[in-house]
């Protein structure tokens, strides 16, 4: 009889997930388990088909070549004997070991002796100035979170004593029990999977080996960083689980919006304006720079809005040494408002003698008198 497809077994599509085969897994395993089917003749061998599939699926090299080969992946030695890791042989008593340990490993230790556990990795958030961002600095941040506890050494046993190691498991965090011919495995209750006993617990951990205390520690922020960038600090987040190393602290940067300048990486834009005179006669405008100072920009005669001049060298560094940005300066030509009676009269004047002095407008006019003259043909 041809074996059936793996996914199948399980109920479940190709290129599902690893988090989705085990569930799959897990359910398919609690619902044919033979001790709750025992009216069921079928239920061991469907049991054993369930889990020699997931034992295949849940292997992401197993799983490629089966996704490429099909069962003929593990025939002929390209996946060892069939029947070793898919239960096709061996005894049922092995098979089961395995099983109680991918479905309750989770909630009951299933790794085995769990002395020191590394701490978590934290994470702070840090707001600075596109100023700041441009020069790098050194900054002073309080970290809230736990440390190693000073009265025990990180051991959590008064006065810093090493723990003992667990009688009734002898150190390795499970005890087994024989049911017919299952050998059931489950987290040690002395020492809850740890495999070490406290007889003292530090009084001022409670046998943890770390506190709860903020910190307060110097964070580098180098030139050239931008929203997103992320600073790892090796070993200053959560500490350890009895004496167990410390997470990782991550800072992430965020760079606040200027009044000034927009960031595109390491380019900056200012937008300027500029008088409809000063544009239309041209001249030079001072214009600010990131870094505090002052650059002189001559603006060409008949500027208009959106014209563009480059100050080359004058924008943001970029990261880790490389090289320095642009500033592009943009011109907004302003018209004026809140004008004088004079003002107008003058303007009146100059817009009767200035009929060839707009080309774009004239060029735009034309064709729009092109285009009616077309609708009416």
């Amino acid at each position: 009889m041809a074996k059936r497809d793996f996914y199948e077994v399980l109920g479940i599509a190709r290129g599902a997930s690893a988090d989705e085969i085990k569930k799959a897994y897990r359910t398919k395993a609690k619902e044919l388990h033979p001790d709750r089917n025992a009216d069921n003749p079928k239920a061991e061998a469907q049991f054993k088909e369930v889990n020699e599939a997931y034992e295949t699926l849940k292997d992401p090299d197993k799983k490629a070549a089966y996704d490429r080969f099909g069962h003929a992946a593990f025939e002929g030695g390209m996946g060892g004997p069939r029947g070793g890791p898919g239960f096709g042989g061996g005894d049922f008593a092995s098979a089961f070991s395995n099983v109680f340990d991918d479905l309750f490993g989770d909630f009951m230790g299933g790794g085995g002796r769990q002395r020191a556990t590394r701490g978590s990795d934290l994470r702070y958030n840090l707001r600075i100035t596109l100023e700041d961002a441009f020069r790098g600095l050194q900054k002073k941040i309080t970290v809230p979170g736990s440390v190693g506890c000073d009265a025990c050494s990180g051991t959590g046993a008064e006065g810093g004593a090493e723990p003992a190691t667990c009688p009734t498991c002898a150190g390795m965090g499970k005890v087994r029990a024989q049911q017919g011919f299952f050998t059931v495995e489950r987290t040690c209750p002395t020492c809850g999977g740890m495999g070490q006993i406290i007889k003292n617990p530090c009084k001022s951990c409670g046998g943890a080996g770390r506190v709860e205390r903020e910190r307060a520690l110097s964070v580098n922020i180098p030139p050239g960083v931008e929203t997103g960038t992320r600073i790892r600090l090796a070993g200053e987040g959560e500490a350890g689980l009895r004496g167990g190393p410390p997470g990782d602290l991550y800072i992430f940067i965020e760079v606040a919006d200027h009044p000034l300048f927009e960031r595109d990486g390491m380019t900056l834009y200012c937008r300027v304006p500029v008088s409809m005179a000063g544009a239309a006669l041209g001249g030079e405008i001072e214009v600010p720079t990131i870094d505090g100072g002052r650059s002189r920009v001559k603006v060409p005669e008949g500027s208009q809005s959106g014209k563009q001049m480059r100050l080359r060298g004058k924008g943001m560094p970029g990261l880790r040494g490389g090289g320095q940005g642009d500033l592009l300066i943009e011109l907004a030509v302003e018209t004026p408002v809140n004008l004088t009676t004079r003002q107008k009269e003058l303007l009146r004047e100059f817009e009767e003698l200035s009929e060839e002095n707009n080309p774009e407008g004239s060029s735009f006019f034309r064709k729009v008198k092109s285009f009616w003259d077309g609708m009416k043909g």
